[in-house]
């Protein structure tokens, strides 16, 4: 089967110049690459043929071959794509990588990696989120090697570049039309091999040590609040940056108070007899202190009473939420029989006003069997 053109495949007219070339390539790798059509043959045999055209028309000498004896140019050893099928002075890694963000890696691996990041779960009472606090924790994680300094090498001594990649901590083979780039085993991508390790750290470049750390839990804060601490995760490996401790909070369960975002909501039994004549109660509030919430005569289950600015303070703000009781009628239980004498008169007394509610719902139940039978 013939081949395609090679300007044919990039969609570009023979006398497109440089950038217009390396313009329809990337645009068409992109669309192609095996990474975004996994399991499309079609489409990686595709990008197979529009790399193979790119590395012929992006060197100048290759494109004058090309231009001047075709695809000829390229077989029985007239120029081709470098010794042994490979790409020459460039792989589609690279080029791939370049416009991923990625560029070309140049010169030696710095051999230093970032720490791992840390999490900690903190618990705190809602009255330490009310007043906000400084918690003191201890957190056991990796620190720089002082003997080595986080090198990883013994004292006197440093690390030496990798003879296998030269450094960079990468090793390119050729396959076919392509140079594949893989991690230097030699080095495990590092580019450099530490001949003597520093005895305390074993090369690594960090020990394992517990750690204090100060943590400022402002006032206002909410379940499931995470505090960044950056710099304070395990340290890098040879002297790497060190990760990031998060601080994850969790607000522990309160014996009167339910949180809704700045608002408290408390759940206050009273007695039948306070909800019927009235009364009075005492509850607490969150800063420590008491107050007296006065219930009207014919209190219901249900009834809500806000106390404004008793809630939690808005983080951040200087807003205050605001408190909200929540009261529920106690049926007495445990009657003596005086007791009992004493409710069956009520009850023989007593008439539709004295229960609104029961009597306007039974009057409508005895309605809906009405028009049922009707």
């Amino acid at each position: 089967m013939a081949k395609r053109d090679y300007y044919e495949i990039l969609g570009v007219s023979r006398d497109a110049d440089e950038k217009a070339l390396k313009s329809a390539f990337r645009k068409l790798a992109m669309q192609l690459h095996p990474d975004k059509n996994p399991g499309d043959h079609t489409a990686e045999a595709k990008f197979k043929e529009v790399n193979e055209a790119y590395e012929a028309l992006k060197d100048p000498q290759k494109r004058a071959a090309y231009d001047r004896f075709g695809h000829a140019a390229f077989e029985n050893g007239g120029g081709g794509f470098g010794g042994g099928g490979g790409f020459g002075g460039g792989s589609m890694a690279d080029i791939f990588g370049e416009f991923m963000g990625g560029g070309r890696r140049q010169g030696r691996a710095s051999g230093r990696e970032r720490g791992a990041d840390l999490r900690y779960n903190l618990d705190v009472t809602l009255e330490e989120a009310y007043t906000g606090k400084t918690v003191e924790i201890r957190v056991p994680t990796s620190i720089t090697c002082v003997k080595c300094s986080g090198s990883g090498a013994k004292p006197g001594t440093q690390p030496q570049p990798c003879r296998t990649c030269g450094g960079t901590g990468k090793v390119r083979a050729s396959q076919g039309f392509f140079t594949i780039e893989r991690t230097c085993m030699a080095c495990q991508g590092r580019g450099e091999i530490i001949a003597n390790p520093c005895e305390a750290c074993s090369g690594t470049g960090r020990v394992t040590q517990e750690r204090s750390l100060s943590v400022n839990i402002p006032a206002g804060i909410e379940d499931g609040t995470r505090i960044r601490l950056s710099g304070e995760g395990e340290a890098g490996l040879r002297g790497g940056p060190a990760g990031d401790l998060y601080i994850f909070i969790s607000l522990k369960p309160h014996a009167f108070f339910q949180r809704d975002g700045a608002d408290l909501h408390c759940r206050v039994p009273i007695s039948m007899t306070t909800a019927a004549l009235g009364g009075e109660f005492e509850v607490p509030m969150i800063d420590g202190t008491k107050t007296k919430v006065r219930v009207p005569d014919g209190t219901q289950t249900g009834k809500q009473f806000r106390l404004r600015q008793k809630g939690m303070p808005i983080l951040r703000s200087r807003d205050i939420g605001d408190m909200y009781i929540n009261v529920t009628v106690e049926t007495p239980q445990n009657l003596t029989r005086r007791q009992r004498e004493l409710l069956d008169e009520f009850e023989r007394e007593s008439s539709g006003e004295n229960n609104p509610d029961t009597t306007g719902f039974f009057a409508r139940v005895r309605d809906f069997f009405d028009n049922l039978g009707s």
